[in-house]
């Protein structure tokens, strides 16, 4: 009698190598794919994060009034505090946000724990009198995170119209600076486009209009 055909034992095991071979060839595939569609989700995300925060912080500062924040020790009103990781000012909430009126902004660095920094944001509702503090509301909102370093600065003009430089700290709270300047650098490969932003000037400001063409800058300052 003649034996049935079939393969040998070899044969057999060849074939289960070569389909192993070829499953791990798709699954690196897919994985590799996968990969590239995170880092390539990630990068988007990171793009947007910076793109909302400048937008809002270009359109909060640029909307920033001269509404008293504290008061210096000789009862003078004080409109602006400004130092290299803290701002603030008082700014309408765009959209429904700003149902509530103007409230008290603080834009800070703050240190994140992990050796960078991260930007953050709170709010505060501004009390009907002088006597009583501002009502935080809710806890601070991370504009930006992963930033290795950066910080705020300051130009404009003093009480008598003359131009104060760009400087870390912004010295005299009776005016709002006429420019603010955030420089960042975050980690990763996207970036902190530099941007500086122009205030609105000061009506107490003899020097006006004039004090920012004497500086050479004006609304086309901002970038």
């Amino acid at each position: 009698m003649k034996r049935a055909a079939g393969f040998t034992l070899l044969e057999v095991l060849a074939s289960l190598v070569l389909l192993a071979l070829l499953l791990v060839g798709v699954y690196s595939g897919i994985r590799t794919a996968s990969r590239s569609v995170q880092s390539g989700t990630a990068a988007i995300d990171r793009i947007d994060q910076i793109r909302s925060a400048q937008q809002f912080i270009r359109r909060e500062l640029s909307q920033s009034l001269l509404q008293p924040i504290d008061h210096t020790a000789a009862g003078e009103p004080v409109y602006f505090v400004g130092t290299a990781r803290e701002m603030r000012y008082v700014a309408p909430l765009p959209g429904y946000l700003g149902k509530l009126g103007p409230q008290l902004q603080q834009l800070q660095l703050v240190d994140d724990g992990h050796g960078g920094l991260r930007l953050e944001l709170s709010l505060a509702l501004l009390p009907p009198n002088d006597e009583e503090a501002p009502v935080p509301l809710g806890d601070p909102q991370v504009l930006l995170d992963h930033i290795g370093s950066g910080g705020f600065t300051y130009r404009g003009t003093d009480l008598r119209g003359r131009a104060v430089p760009w400087s870390a700290a912004w010295a005299d709270g009776r005016l709002l600076p006429q420019l603010v300047r955030i420089d960042l650098h975050a980690r990763g490969d996207q970036d902190w486009p530099q941007m500086q932003v122009p205030l609105r000037l000061n009506p107490v400001n003899n020097a006006g209009a004039n004090g920012l063409s004497r500086m050479g800058l004006g609304a086309g300052g901002a970038r």
